[in-house]
């Protein structure tokens, strides 16, 4: 509570290299959110920001990754060019996880992301406590250079550990309180030791070599790990600076513990590389419906990110009752990809029935009575299962198991939760895609059978034309595959060629069946059909996409065909390619009033034809065929 009343009264002087305002703007209000009396600047070029730095005292840089004139990574530049320290967070909308590794090896102390603001205050506090830490560390340097004797005061009652050792021999000769007290050692202990000696032992050959390369009066910072007297390894940044210490080629060291700073940075990359996970599953899940394929990222992204030896994936059968494996990765052995549990056995089984997270360690550990006998040969040591749940119903369990286990903390924990959640949608879409693919499939089974039906009653009312339906309709797809249609196509050229004469139940029996010659007036009712079948169709929404046969098909190349005297490219390609097919089947067919053609007459017509009644095109692609 102390603390967060003097926020409420500290002045917070921020530059926001931002190319949106209201993006500032939700900047500042969130500071003020936190306490803080906010008074910015918004820049959005290089020779803004060098103008505001130069102007005015800033505590705090917050800025935007990328804008169209201006980048966080030039925007660094400038702040370094300008000898300034000044703690420098990236606030984006997205950032990938190796442009924040350059950003951070560039010099941003932080970075988040502009729908996680709820991290911004602790951010800011943490970095102005440490840039008030480097501040205080720069003062202690440079008082160090002016006065031995201001020096030795500093040394002692400097919050930061510090020590003095010796250049040849690497002995601590000095040390201070603050020294002692992060440590654990007693001085004298301390002044018994080398420099080495708070290293562990795998980093001492980079400290010699570290030694002997750099020689230059002062140090810049560098990370390094120290260990405690209780064997605790610590991240430390050190500064050193050499000097004369009783006659003797010294340098007194200044260590600042950034072991939090270190931890999150680590946690910053993970959550960035299982963001990436995400990112691939959900990029998977939506552009994808082969559920293996999924499955299969799913684990891949589990044991690389949890870093975990296998994994896999149980699918509830609901016929069965049993959890059956989709998927597995990571087992050394054939059987423990082929298990079949029954709901609420074993373990796997119990988590899925009580629909809770189980986790144990094997038989194989002391003091541990986890068995599951698919996986006796394995080897683990540690399990955990996961069930899958989508829309309130359980569609099966996601497992992971360690040969040697790790302690995992929240963050594990929540991902590998996660991951179970992006499984269950996964397995949810491809359950709703397959049924949703069977309903298509039936419901265009019913269309079928309907319009074949159709069909087959306009043939038995119009005996002279009997199988004249099927054979045009054959003979058009074949024609039609030499155009080039997409597949999706095919359906509405083989319904209309079903129904292309579906008009003519508009016409009546007494015209339709009559033996003799139609008169005019009879000739002029029986060419309304084609108007006839567009008035039928055209109202059912599933066969618009067939009315072109059905209604052009008497138009001719030439525009002196009917219901509408089109012409050339006007009139449909599949009227025109069911054009030539319907003359051709009609003149190889006896009519009451003449005997079939020969295949020979037929061609010579179909080809005399080719630019007055047909497209030329179509007939010649439709003459080999025959």
């Amino acid at each position: 509570m102390k603390n967060q009343d003097w926020t409420m009264e500290k002045l917070l002087r921020v530059l926001i290299i931002e190319d949106s305002e209201n993006d500032a703007d939700l900047l500042v209000r969130e500071l003020r959110r936190g306490g803080y009396e906010v008074e910015s600047e918004r820049v959005e070029t290089g020779e803004a920001m060098r103008a505001a730095l130069a102007q005015k005292t800033w505590d705090l840089i917050l800025s935007d990754y990328k804008m169209p004139r201006f980048d966080a990574t030039r925007a660094l530049k400038v702040l370094h060019a300008s000898g300034l320290d000044l703690p420098f967070i990236i606030v984006s909308g997205t950032i990938s996880e190796e442009t924040a590794v350059i950003s951070l090896k560039a010099g941003a102390h932080d970075f988040l992301a502009k729908e996680k603001l709820a991290r911004l205050i602790p951010a800011i506090q943490r970095e102005l406590k440490d840039a008030e830490a480097r501040r205080e560390r720069r003062l202690a340097l440079e008082a160090l250079r002016e006065s031995e004797e201001r020096y030795r005061l500093l040394f002692e009652s400097n919050p930061n550990p510090m020590w003095v050792y010796d250049l040849a021999t690497l002995q601590i000769l000095a040390v201070n309180d603050a020294a002692v007290e992060h440590y654990g050692y007693s001085r004298t202990e301390f002044l018994s030791m080398t420099i080495k000696e708070i290293r562990p032992d795998e980093d001492v050959p980079a400290l010699m070599a570290a030694l002997t390369e750099n020689q230059d009066e002062l140090h810049v910072p560098a990370v390094w790990r120290h260990r405690k007297k209780d064997g605790t390894l610590i991240d430390v940044e050190i500064s050193s600076h050499s000097m004369q210490w009783a006659g003797r080629p010294t340098r007194v060291v200044l260590v600042n513990d950034v072991t939090e700073r270190m931890r999150a940075e680590i946690r910053i990359k993970t959550q960035l590389e299982r963001f990436a996970s995400l990112h691939a599953i959900d990029t998977a899940i939506s552009s994808s419906t082969d559920l293996h394929m999924i499955l299969y990222i799913l684990l891949n992204q589990a044991i690389t990110r949890l870093k975990v030896d296998a994994a896999d994936i149980l699918l509830y059968n609901r016929v069965t009752n049993m959890l059956e494996v989709a998927a597995a990765q990571g087992f050394q052995t054939a059987g423990a990809q082929e298990g079949h549990i029954r709901m609420g056995q074993e373990i796997a089984g119990r988590a899925a029935y009580e629909r809770t997270i189980l986790k144990g360690y094997f038989a194989a550990r002391e003091g541990a009575s986890l068995v599951i006998p698919r996986l006796a040969d394995e080897g683990f040591t540690w399990y955990c299962a996961v069930p899958l749940i989508s829309k309130g119903k359980t569609t099966g369990v996601f497992e992971v198991f360690e040969r040697e286990h790790q302690s995992h903390d929240r963050d594990w924990m929540d991902f590998l939760n996660m991951l179970a959640g992006q499984t269950a949608i996964a397995v949810d879409n491809a359950m709703l895609f397959n049924s949703l693919q069977r309903s298509n499939e039936d419901l265009r089974q019913a269309y079928d059978a309907t319009i074949e039906g159709w069909s087959r009653a306009l043939d038995l009312r119009d005996r002279e034309t009997e199988g004249h339906t099927q054979r045009v309709t054959e003979l058009t797809l074949d024609l039609s595959g030499k155009f080039g249609f997409p597949e999706e196509e095919f359906k509405f050229i083989r319904w209309g060629a079903l129904l292309h004469d579906i008009g003519k139940m508009g016409v009546p029996d007494s015209i339709l069946l009559k033996p003799a010659s139609l008169t005019e007036k009879e000739w002029e009712i029986m060419k309304k059909h084609p108007n006839f079948a567009f008035q039928m169709l055209s109202p059912i929404l599933y066969l618009q996409g067939a009315l072109d046969i059905p209604y052009c098909h008497h138009e001719k190349w030439d525009g002196s065909g009917y219901p509408r005297g089109l012409r050339g490219g006007e009139i449909p390609l599949t009227a025109r390619i069911f054009a030539v097919v319907d003359v051709w089947d009609a003149l190889r067919s006896d009519r009451p009033y003449r005997r079939a053609w020969s295949a020979a007459q037929a061609r010579e017509y179909i080809h005399i034809q080719a630019g007055s009644h047909f497209d030329p095109k179509v007939v010649e692609y439709f003459l080999p065929l025959i």
